[in-house]
């Protein structure tokens, strides 16, 4: 029995008081399966030199890992991981042979043929999951006032003015 459904996509980044836009989002469909794409936002941190090249990298290993992905072989969850690890050692390398520092967020879903989803996130990218106009869940972020909040030494309205709030 096929499910039948349509899905919608837009992408749209702004750049703010930035003179060049570090943040890069894509959401690629998969060339071989219909109703299997991955969408992928790269937020390339701002004031450390080489962030966009950073986000840069997360697109092209998502999209080149993506592009080998066999949704009926492989399993959504290390097709996700690897995007992770690989991306994280390319940033690395750069690093290293550029002498810059590059860092990025990722935040990425996986939309299997299935309608199943499966989400990645590292860094303060966050994931929303709504359901019609209500938001179900949010990812929580991967950073040191996220931790504060959790370990009770700060409220949560403490750390939206949190002065290390981008650590």
């Amino acid at each position: 029995m096929s499910l039948g459904f349509r899905l919608v996509a837009a992408t749209a980044i702004d750049r703010g008081d930035r003179l060049y836009q570090q943040d890069q989002v894509e959401v690629f469909a998969h060339p071989r399966v219909p109703g299997c794409l991955l969408a992928v936002v790269a937020d390339g941190m701002g004031g450390k030199s080489g962030g966009r090249k950073a986000a840069d990298q997360v697109l092209l290993i998502a999209r080149q890992l993506f592009e080998r992905f066999s949704p009926t072989k492989d399993k959504p969850d290390e097709l996700l991981a690897q995007v992770l690890r690989e991306s994280h050692l390319m940033i690395k390398l750069t690093a290293i042979t550029a002498e810059q520092e590059p860092h990025s967020t990722i935040a990425a879903c996986l939309v299997m043929p299935t309608l199943e989803a499966h989400v990645l996130h590292a860094g303060d990218t966050r994931v929303y999951h709504f359901r019609g106009a209500t938001m179900v869940s949010r990812t929580a972020d991967h950073s040191l006032v996220q931790r504060l909040v959790e370990e009770g030494a700060i409220s949560a309205d403490e750390a939206q003015t949190h002065p290390q709030s981008h650590l």
